[in-house]
């Protein structure tokens, strides 16, 4: 049996509009194993979340469209499945934990009645019997289960961020998504949903998939990290393997940037100079070739994803290969 839950082959989304053809995501490919938690890691317009609703079966159709590659959960292809079977899994079988969790809540419906519905649409139980549940699956995220008859502007932010777990977590997924989890959280509720995630996942076994731009959460939380680039992976491998043996020069910019954080090594930061390409227009060749310190002739080649030892994957000409952080 394999040991892999998911896995996304040469994925492309482009989204099509007035202004052109964006090249949202450009085959991308990866494997999550059960168990594990799989860090998506790259500033924003990177791509990140277009693969996240896309696994979900959630992009917006028109203007996105899937134009190449498979992604298998469970060894189905979900690309291939129509809506009503999406809809059975998603919430069920794969949950997502989205970006901001006041505008995934319903304000005019109480709390705990948005957790009953989820549990009531994928579980042949009685309305009292998903209350019983509902209120079980607060409580495990903190929350008193006399908040059930609460409307989300009760709750502060951190709260609600418990309740979107909680409605995630309802039916006990195999995979969650979490996307940029502990955006606009204090450093306080930050650290205590990383530790409710955490605490989870060792009780309920799910494997994760974690969006951040934050590499300090992604190194508590990762067994493995991709690197995202201008809608391309353009570093793939262990948590070691890309923290302490950092080849693409892209992530060697982004911990150069990091502040307060012994990853800089107390040096002095050094943003990386431009900006991601237009993706409607991007470039044939290393989409980072323009902002690379490193640029060379050979640069202006396709780059494929390379392994360079131990399944440490890199997309780069000439990766820095070995040089410590």
């Amino acid at each position: 049996m394999s040991d892999v839950i998911l896995s996304v082959k040469n994925l492309s989304v482009e989204y099509r509009v007035e202004e052109g053809i964006v090249k949202a995501v450009n085959d991308v490919s990866f494997d999550v194993k059960y168990g594990e938690t799989l860090g998506l890691v790259g500033e924003t317009g990177a791509g990140k979340t277009t693969i996240a609703l896309a696994i979900m079966g959630l992009l917006p159709v028109p203007p996105a469209i899937v134009t190449q590659g498979a992604i298998s959960f469970e060894g189905e292809n979900l690309l291939r499945k129509n809506e009503k079977y999406m809809r059975s899994i998603r919430g069920n079988k794969i949950s997502m934990i989205f970006q901001d969790p006041m505008s995934a809540l319903n304000p005019s419906t109480y709390v705990g009645e948005q957790i009953s519905e989820v549990i009531m649409l994928h579980n042949k139980v009685s309305k009292a019997k998903a209350r019983e549940m509902a209120e079980e699956t607060l409580e495990m995220v903190g929350i008193p289960r006399n908040r059930y008859d609460e409307y989300p502007h009760k709750f502060s932010g951190g709260m609600r961020q418990r309740v979107i777990i909680a409605t995630a977590l309802a039916c006990n997924p195999n995979l969650l998504i979490a996307d940029e989890p502990t955006t606009a959280l204090d450093v306080t509720i930050q650290a205590q949903i990383l530790e409710l995630m955490e605490q989870l996942k060792e009780k309920k076994g799910t494997s994760n998939i974690l969006i951040t731009h934050d590499l300090g959460v992604i190194a508590r939380m990762c067994n493995r990290v991709a690197v995202i680039y201008a809608g391309e992976i353009v570093e793939i491998g262990t948590l070691r393997q890309v923290f302490k043996n950092t080849a693409h020069p892209y992530t060697k910019g982004l911990f150069d940037a990091l502040p307060g954080s012994n990853l800089s090594g107390g040096k002095r930061l050094k943003p990386i100079g431009g900006s991601m390409p237009d993706p409607i227009s991007l470039p044939e060749h290393c989409k980072f070739a323009s902002r690379c310190s490193r640029r060379t002739d050979k640069c202006e080649q396709c780059v494929k994803l390379t392994d360079i030892g131990d399944g440490h994957l890199v997309r780069c000409v000439s990766p820095l290969c070995g040089g410590e952080v």
